[in-house]
Order: C-alpha cells, then structure tokens, then sequence
C-alpha cells in the first residue's frame, strides 16, 4: 500500500471521513456496530466537545486508493498534565487497516508531540476517561458495548513495533443477570440492607442537576488515586449529563447514603449499540424514529455500569464492598424485570483489587481487556 498519505483533517467533510474510518477497518468483522455519524461527530468536533477547552488536538486521516485506511488523534491535555506530569501527550482514535498505515500515522502523531516539547506518548485516549479508553486486545468475539472502544488482534502488534509498551490494563466484566447470586454475594449484601445507617434511594430526576452534582463529588473523591484520573470540568459534566439524561432512569441509577450522606452510587445505561446494530450509523431518514421507539418501548435486553464510586472511608471495608453488591443487586432486578438478561461492568483497572474481588463475588466474569499503551519520545 504505497500510496498511503497522511492529510491533516480541519473541516467537517474530513472529520466525516475520520469518522467513516472504521467502516474499512472492520469490513469483514461481523462483531463491529458502525457507532451513529452524528454522536461521533460530537465527540471530535472543537465547538461540541468541551474537551477541546482545556487540551490542543490534531487529527489525521490515512487515505489510500481514495478511501480513508487510518485514523489517529495527538492531543496535549493541560489538565492531564497537571495532574501527570509536564510532558505528557496522548494519542487517540487509533485505527489502521495494515501495518503501514499504523506506522505512519503514530509516528505523524509522535512528530507532532515532539514538536510541542512531549517527552511521553501515551495512549489510545479517545479522547480522556470519559469517552473512550485503550484498545482491545482479548474478547474479539463479541460485539462492542455503547461508549466501550472495539479493535483488531494485529494492533498489539502493530503498537509495540512501534516502540509503545504496555501502561495499563484495563478489564470489562460480564455478569449472566438471569443466573441466580452467589449465597456468599447475598449474606454480604444483608450487611448493608441490616445496617440502619445505610440506605439506598434512587435517583431523583426532578432534581437531576442536584443529583448529577451528588454523584460528581462521590466520583471525585472515589477516583482521584486511579491511573489516569482526570478532574472534569464544570463544562464536561454539563455535557455529560446532557449527553446521559435521556437514557438515565431511576430504577437503575443508585445513590447509598451513610447516616444521610451519599457516600455511593451507580449508574446503569442500556446497551444503545444493540439498539441501533442495523442502522449502519445513520439516523436519517427514519433510524431516529427506530431508536426512539426502541428505547421508549422495547425490551432492556442488555445493559452497561460505566460508572460506580465508594468515597475513600469506605473502600477499604466491609461496608462498602456490601454497598457496592447491594446497588447491583437492586439495579439487577429491576433491569431484568424489563427483560434484561446481560450486563457489562467496566471499564476496571487491572490493578484495582477491590472492585475486581466485589465482581468476582457476584458471579461477574472478565470477557474484555483493554490496553493503554506509552513510549518515552525525548
């Protein structure tokens, strides 16, 4: 493929392309869900996406024989390097339909870090860790969950030719909501159900912007240790919440107070990719009305735990742990109750212990790994 170039994409018809990547990329992948044209543009376009606030990104676009073959994004995130260190630049939106055209759009993405004095490459961030994180390297057989990044086997390959290590791994859990909880899972359970200074209440969408407030500080203190960890932006989380309302509903999104406080929540969202699998990413001109009726009116089927947060007094005990299975336990039942039968946990770090033995204690199995990978380039 030598007639790979490399073009610099500044206008909407090339982020079109950027997007509309992935259709050559995963042309013979029968798990690949094109995501919708128009959230997709959301995500990369500088007067959408508040990202763009704080953090200078580049996107490139492979062409070859008049088809887009590649993607990759560089960016420099001022609040990422406040928290990680000065020299820090990311990479994202990795895709590449060979070797080739891989090695030229990371080292196009590497030239321009280096050119903004970056000492380390780390990456896919697309873009931070509220969208979506890594590439996949285990559980190729099974389609992608909304808002979680798919993959090819060569990529590992292909990034560590490239001179890019593994920084962290990060794992999806699948749990079988229609097989019954471990006893063990239930008798920790009725510690916090027993405890009268615990209780759990769903979240009140009358007053959503309270309780999306509610669930930012819990969230803030929660992962403010992790790897990768960034503080949201005032603006971030407006257009999070924005993004999130129409799919958030109280019967599965939990908020545990201890003698009055929040001290823990979880959100739970449905699978919006199995919802819109036939609509090749179009909405226009009827794929909105079908997933509108869908999501107003179909099963549940599968659902997804992006978020989930114990604040740091209770991480290290028993009581969290019991809060964390109890939340599940509840929003479990009440999604089934609407015919869910699936359901993915994740993203988690690989190092994170405790949330992992809180899985593992409800039945959940890892079925997905994702790796972010770095490389010192001065």
């Amino acid at each position: 493929m030598s007639d790979v170039t490399i073009k610099e994409i500044k206008d909407v018809k090339g982020l079109k392309d950027f997007v509309n990547t992935t259709r050559q990329v995963y042309a013979n992948d029968p798990n690949w869900i094109q995501p919708l044209m128009m959230e997709r543009m959301d995500a990369i376009r500088r007067d959408k996406n508040p990202y763009y606030e704080h953090a200078e990104v580049a996107h490139w676009v492979a062409y070859a024989g008049g088809k887009s073959v590649g993607r990759i994004t560089a960016q420099v995130d001022s609040l990422a390097q406040e928290k990680w260190g000065p020299n820090l630049g990311h990479f994202g939106f990795f895709e590449a339909t060979t070797d080739e055209v891989a090695g030229k759009l990371l080292t196009t993405a590497e030239e321009w870090l280096k050119a903004r004095g970056m000492k380390r490459m780390q990456g896919p961030w697309s873009l931070n860790t509220a969208e979506e994180v890594g590439t996949l390297i285990k559980g190729f057989d099974t389609p992608p969950v909304f808002m979680m990044p798919h993959g090819r086997p060569e990529y590992d390959g292909w990034l560590k030719a490239h001179g890019l290590d593994k920084a962290k791994d990060m794992h999806a859990f699948r749990l079988d909501l229609l097989k019954p909880a471990p006893e063990r899972a239930l008798r920790i359970v009725k510690m916090a159900e027993k405890n009268k200074k615990v209780t759990m209440r769903e979240i009140d969408m009358k007053r959503f912007d309270e309780e999306v407030a509610t669930v930012l500080d819990i969230y803030n203190e929660a992962w403010s240790e992790n790897w990768g960890y960034v503080p949201f932006t005032k603006h971030e989380v407006e257009h999070g919440a924005k993004a999130l309302k129409p799919v958030v509903k109280p019967y599965r999104t939990m908020i545990c107070e201890y003698e009055g406080e929040p001290v823990a929540f979880m959100l739970t969202i449905p699978d919006v990719n199995h919802k819109i699998r036939d609509l090749d990413g179009k909405l226009f001109p009827f794929g909105w009305a079908k997933v509108a009726w869908r999501m107003m009116n179909g099963r549940e089927d599968r659902c997804r735990v992006p978020l989930m947060g114990v604040r740091k007094k209770f991480q290290k005990g028993p009581l969290g742990a019991a809060m964390a299975m109890w939340m599940i336990q509840v929003s479990q039942r009440n999604v089934m109750d609407r015919g869910a039968y699936f359901g993915e946990l994740g993203w988690i770090l690989e190092d994170n212990d405790g949330m992992i033995s809180i899985l593992e204690e409800i039945g959940c199995e890892i079925y997905k790994t994702y790796r972010v990978y770095e490389k010192k380039i001065g």
